[in-house]
C-alpha cells in the first residue's frame, strides 16, 4: 500500500498547487464527477458548526466561472499541506485521508505575508481506476475570520 498512499498524497497536493495557480480546470479534472465540497468551522459562540459553502461539482464550476464577477481580495493565497493520515476500505476501494492545511495570503500591496487560515482537509478519495481522484473534500476551518472577498475554495 506505499505505492497507493504516494499517489493519494501526490493527489492532495496537486488540488493544492492547482488552487495556488487559480488553474480552476485542473483542479476539477482531479475530482470526480459526483465531487462534493463542503467548508465549515466550530462556532463557540452558538455552540455548533457552521456550514459556509455545501457544493456539488456543478455548483464548484459556476462559483469558478463567477469568481471573475465577485468583489474579491485578489492577493495569492498558498496552502501549505501535510497529510496526517491515509486509511483504506478495500471494499469501497477508497481511501480517507486527513491533511493539516496552513493558507498564507501575500499582499499585492507591498507583497507581506501572513497566515490567512488554518483547518483540515477530510478527503475521500476514490481508488476504483487507474490513479486516485477526489470524491469528496470536507475542509474544516479553526479559523473563523477570514474578512471580505475570500470566495476562493480553500
Amino acid at each position: 500500500m506505499n505505492a497507493d498512499r504516494i499517489t493519494v498524497e501526490e493527489l492532495v497536493y496537486q488540488t493544492c498547487t492547482a488552487l495556488d495557480r487559480n488553474d480552476y480546470p485542473e483542479f476539477l479534472g482531479l475530482c470526480d464527477k459526483q465531487f462534493e465540497y463542503k467548508v465549515t468551522t466550530f462556532s463557540p459562540e452558538i455552540r455548533k458548526d457552521m456550514t459556509w459553502l455545501d457544493h456539488n461539482r456543478a455548483e464548484m464550476e459556476e462559483l469558478f466561472h463567477t469568481l471573475p464577477k465577485h468583489n474579491s481580495d485578489h492577493a495569492p493565497l498558498t496552502r501549505n499541506a501535510v497529510v496526517y493520515k491515509v486509511s483504506y476500505d478495500e471494499g469501497k476501494k477508497q481511501a480517507n485521508v486527513v491533511t493539516a492545511l496552513q493558507i498564507f495570503r501575500t499582499s499585492l500591496d507591498g507583497g507581506a505575508t501572513q497566515l490567512f487560515a488554518v483547518g483540515k482537509y477530510y478527503d475521500t478519495v476514490s481508488l476504483d481506476s487507474e490513479k486516485p481522484i477526489l470524491m469528496k473534500r470536507h475542509v474544516k476551518l479553526d479559523t473563523r475570520d477570514l474578512g471580505w472577498g475570500n470566495h476562493i475554495p480553500f
